[in-house]
């Protein structure tokens, strides 16, 4: 899934960039890139420190956990214009930026942006990938009638987090309504293409008390057990337990684990076809600023598939809904303060993260 979504993000860009012989404006490869930055950079650092263990078994025996150091290594190229209250305080892009205002749904100018973005990391010992990509346009022309065509916006966004667990393809097209030059509203369609969350491998093997049959589900996995002579085996013959409480404690949570990535995997993504309304606000003067956006999917079409996410939602509609928020004011020449973050809610999935602080310049 990941190489069809950078392709078809690198197709549409490509596409943007293409001469149009029916357009009177043709727009080539080094006006597309003109202002875009391709940075790649390495972080790493150390680790959770090292933890010894003690155990008693006849004798006094200690064993050390190492956790190795956690690094980033993050490859990009970025088109994104900076907001008014945006300073690029670094000469060079390192990797580690975390832009809120990439989350917004409208640009803070006219035209194509865009971002393409992998990350590997390594932290507290996990190792996982994430990736962002977007290609975002913004149209604000204008013109005499109350419902121009004009205005709108598209966004196609391909969005990978290991941490929060969530990965899926979006694009939205919409038409936004001005008020004034600062506040608008919009609404459109979103198509999402992603797994089909709210799957859960492991109902079938359930009681109604909401216990597991997992040692059958084991067994069916290739896993063998011999009471007697207290030898649990995987699927390989090798001798994984030679106890019950190793069994239950240690082995099968991780059957259980490999179990129910293997029934996901083997699963075709979905499409979620939805309704999206939303708004954008942006006020920037040099002592004042307020960034805010937000997107509500009321409606969600169902196409009654084995795995829509109706069917695990009792056959009801649900909302799915993000934004966004960065503040500040600097109060007097001394004293400033903050508040930035995004919100996720898809699929009854969750994902955000915020930051605030306040500063005191003391002299």
């Amino acid at each position: 899934m990941v190489k069809r979504i950078i392709i078809l993000l690198m197709v549409v860009l490509t596409a943007c960039s293409a001469p149009k012989s029916c357009c009177a404006q043709e727009l080539d490869v080094k006006k597309l890139l003109k202002f875009s930055t391709f940075y790649a950079a390495i972080n790493g650092g150390t680790s959770l420190s090292d933890v010894k263990v003690f155990s008693v078994d006849n004798k006094l025996s200690t064993t050390t956990i190492s956790t190795p150091y956690d690094y980033n290594f993050t490859v990009g190229l970025r088109k994104i214009a900076r907001f008014g209250y945006e300073n690029k305080a670094q000469t060079f892009y390192d990797g580690t930026e975390a832009n809120y205002s990439d989350a917004a749904t409208v640009g803070k100018v006219r035209g194509l942006e865009y971002l393409f973005e992998v990350d590997y990391k390594r932290q507290e010992g996990v190792d996982y990938m994430d990736q962002h990509h977007f290609i975002r346009w913004s149209s604000d022309d204008g013109c005499d009638e109350d419902v121009c065509i004009n205005f709108f916006a598209l966004k196609f966004e391909y969005l990978q987090d290991g941490f929060a667990d969530v990965e899926y393809f979006e694009a939205s097209e919409r038409y936004r309504y001005k008020v004034g030059k600062k506040l608008s509203f919009n609404i459109g369609a979103v198509q999402r293409l992603a797994e089909p969350y709210g799957y859960d491998p492991l109902e079938e093997w359930s009681f109604d008390n909401d216990r597991i049959h997992y040692t059958c589900l084991a067994i069916e996995e290739g896993y063998t057990i011999d009471v007697y002579e207290s030898e649990y085996r995987a699927p390989d013959g090798a001798i994984v337990a030679t106890s019950a409480e190793v069994w239950n404690e240690v082995v099968m949570p991780k059957v259980l684990s490999d179990y129910v990535e293997e029934k996901r995997n083997e699963l075709a993504n979905q499409w979620q076809h939805s309704l999206v309304i939303g708004f954008d606000f942006y006020h920037y003067k040099k002592n004042f600023w307020l960034h805010s956006w937000g997107n509500l999917m009321p409606y969600h079409y169902n196409d009654g598939g084995q795995y829509s996410f109706h069917n695990f939602n009792d056959g009801e509609q649900w909302y799915d809904y993000s934004g966004g928020l960065i503040f500040g004011l600097k109060a007097t020449k001394h004293l400033g303060c903050f508040i930035e973050g995004k919100y996720n809610k898809y699929w009854n999935k969750e994902w955000y993260d915020f930051k605030l602080g306040i500063n005191y310049v003391i002299f």
